[in-house]
């Protein structure tokens, strides 16, 4: 019968054999500096002693699932014995999962039972193996280290079957209680731990250091090594007070170790944040967390530093792309009010700009002619101006035209003409003698010349010496086009001249300045292939250029000549504004084309209904239908007129995305306010050749 219950150690020992063997094993493995060394012998001792003929120690190990895995560190065999030859036999896990008595071993040997006991009274796979092996008795003992089961001791005999002793199990219980300790006290084991300690300090990301009562550097890793600049050879021994703690947090410390005891305390089992000092003197932003520890009569102090640098420059980083998120929807909101303005100032320009140039057409003398002329140039002029803002914040891509340099910077200059003539600031301008056609989009490059010149105004404004701009337009050696702004202010100092073009970065005063005019103006000018840089001017100053490739000039139409209306007769205006319409009838009727004009929209039947119409003007922005609904509801009643529409507006903001997503065969045509009679000449020029093309 196999019996696992804990041996009752009898006073009156029988056999002084086994007793006197276990306390030799003990006070050996007492001694021993390494108790693998001498478990060959202990094990023969054992084996001899207690007259068996194995003795094995196993080694078990615990698995995530619960079961113990076993292997083999040592064994004795009695060689005399016939047919025990060979090593004892390693148990699986597996086996362990399929055996019910050996998972029941498996759990008494946590809880420290003995396994003794007869082979014929056993089953299952150890009554095989043991049957292998000729065992016919067995007794094992469990083996605890560091408070868990290390493995287990156990002696067979394989001649006969005998009922093991109390004697016999307190003598195995000692060898195992000795081997626990052993294994404890063992140099192999403390290696293992120094090992994993060493293994965690140089693989910690963080620095850590250890410091004593006194404050002298014991530990110092490599990422302390990396962190604060010093090698570990050269600080240890250092106090921590002159090494890493900055210099206006020394005074009124002896030594780092009083630091801690004193100004430190508040960080001893906290994570908080202050700065550290590397050996270059550098000042930079830690996490600290600070930890006291008792080793025998002594305090030690272990820090964990993590570095901030990264940390804080990320959260600068997430706190600049805010600010330009803010900065964007200012500007976004702006453009949108700037957009409503100027709407609502083109409907009465379009009116003056009509009418004045109708009164010079027909005006009975050449003192009115004269008259009418200039109203009708301040007019158009303000409509230019007010063209050249919506050009700037209109959100579209660069869109590619043949245009005349020098015109672009003409308009700019209307743009920003009232900022400089207020602050007394004059302007010197030096137009190439000739144009320059290039490709591009005349309101983004209308926007870089208009930043630069503003730029050169906001440097002057406080500037003491001469207050001039210089704009000039120019054909490079190679031939391509050009123009530049200069101005004779206090120019941009050297150290930071590599930063003007950076988004957010600027020289002006708060409030003057977002930073991100001359990194648009760079995106707007790379997006035309060409070239954007800064020049220092002498003695004082600053001047920006551009460079753009050059394209043969189209044909010019001459401004004013006639443009036959072709087939076109009868047109249909549609707008809320009764002056606007009532020009553009009259600019259309000198031209030969007759109008009909229609304040309300109801539908397309009732409108077109009796009227047979060669063009179609809408407004785009009504009461009730907007110039876009209208076109649709149009072309349902008669999909010829898809070449023959155009859009009246002030701007084309909120129609844009619309007008975009359209086949390029179904886009109207675009005559914005205020419109000259060139405008509306070019817009019938436009109609008569898409009828050409259709036919």
């Amino acid at each position: 019968m196999i019996d696992t219950t804990p041996p009752s150690i009898d006073p009156q020992i029988a056999d002084p054999g086994a007793t006197v063997a276990a306390a030799r094993i003990a006070r050996r493995l007492r001694h021993a500096d390494d108790w693998q060394q001498e478990i060959g012998d202990i094990l023969e001792l054992l084996g001899r002693s207690l007259d068996i003929h194995r003795s094995i120690l196993f080694r078990l190990r615990e698995t995530p699932e619960k079961s113990l895995v076993q292997s083999i560190p040592a064994y004795w065999l009695d060689e005399t014995i016939e047919g025990i030859s060979g090593p004892p036999t390693i148990i699986l896990q597996s086996d362990i999962h399929s055996d019910p008595l050996l998972g029941r071993l498996a759990m008494e040997g946590r809880q420290g039972k003995m396994f003794a006991g007869l082979t014929s009274e056993i089953d299952g796979f150890l009554r095989k193996d043991f049957d292998r092996q000729k065992i016919k008795s067995f007794l094992s003992v469990t083996v605890f280290a560091h408070g868990h089961v290390w493995g287990t001791v156990a002696i067979n005999d394989c001649v006969r079957e005998r009922v093991w002793t109390d004697e016999e199990k307190a003598a195995l219980e000692i060898v195992a209680l000795a081997l626990g300790d052993a294994i404890e006290r063992s140099r192999s084991e403390r290696h293992v731990s120094e090992i994993i300690h060493a293994a965690i300090l140089q693989a910690a990301l963080d620095a850590v250091i250890i410091i004593d009562e006194s404050g002298k550097i014991l530990e110092f890793n490599p990422a302390a090594e990396k962190m604060f600049g010093y090698e570990r050879a050269n600080v240890i021994g250092n106090d921590v007070l002159d090494t890493i703690i900055p210099e206006f947090y020394r005074a009124g410390h002896a030594n780092g170790g009083e630091y801690m005891q004193r100004r430190g305390a508040p960080m001893i089992g906290r994570r908080l944040e202050t700065v550290s000092q590397h050996a270059s003197g550098q000042i930079f932003p830690i996490e600290l967390t600070a930890t006291e520890v008792k080793v025998a009569d002594r305090r030690l102090f272990i820090g964990s530093i993590r570095d901030l640098r990264e940390r804080r420059q990320a959260e600068e980083e997430i706190g600049r792309q805010r600010e330009k998120l803010h900065q964007n929807e200012k500007m976004a909101a702006m453009g949108s009010l700037l957009a409503g303005v100027s709407h609502e100032l083109n409907n009465p320009l379009a009116v003056v700009v009509a009418q004045s140039t109708l009164l010079h057409e027909f005006a009975p003398d050449p003192q009115t002619k004269l008259r009418a002329e200039k109203v009708r140039a301040a007019a158009e002029r303000c409509g230019r101006i007010v063209k050249s803002f919506l050009g700037m914040v209109r959100l579209h891509s660069t869109a590619q035209s043949e245009m005349d340099l020098n015109a672009v910077i003409r308009a700019a200059l209307e743009v920003t003409a009232y900022g400089a003539r207020s602050s007394g600031i004059g302007i010197d301008t030096e137009f190439a003698g000739e144009p320059l056609t290039v490709m591009g989009d005349p309101d983004h490059l209308t926007q870089v010349a208009a930043n630069f010149l503003v730029n050169s105004q906001h440097a002057l404004a406080a500037w003491n010496g001469d207050r001039r701009i210089k704009v000039s337009t120019f054909r490079t050696v190679d031939g391509n086009c050009g123009f530049a702004v200069a101005d004779t202010g206090p120019g941009i100092p050297e150290a930071i001249r590599h930063r003007v073009f950076e988004s957010y970065f600027t020289t002006k005063p708060v409030g003057v300045g977002t930073g991100i005019g001359l990194s648009i103006s760079k995106s707007i000018v790379e997006r035309h292939n060409g070239k954007i840089r800064f020049e220092e001017v002498e003695p004082t100053g600053a001047r920006f250029v551009v460079e753009l490739r050059a394209i043969d000039a189209g044909a010019i139409v001459a401004a004013g000549a006639s443009v036959p209306s072709g087939g076109l007769r009868h047109a249909l205006i549609i707008d809320d504004e009764p002056d606007v319409a009532g020009s553009l009838s009259d600019l259309l009727e000198l031209m030969g084309v007759k109008s009909r004009v229609v304040s309300v929209w109801t539908s397309a039947a009732d409108v077109l209904n009796g009227y047979d119409t060669d063009i179609v003007f809408s407004d785009l922005r009504m009461p009730g239908a907007s110039g876009m609904t209208v076109y649709r509801q149009l072309l349902d009643q008669r999909p010829g007129l898809a070449r023959r529409f155009v859009l009246v507006t002030g701007d084309m903001i909120g129609a844009r995305a619309e007008v975009e997503a359209l086949p390029a065969h179904l886009k109207p045509q675009i005559l914005e306010k205020p419109f000259s009679t060139l405008d509306v000449r070019g817009v019938l020029a436009a109609i008569n050749d898409q009828i050409d093309l259709a036919r």
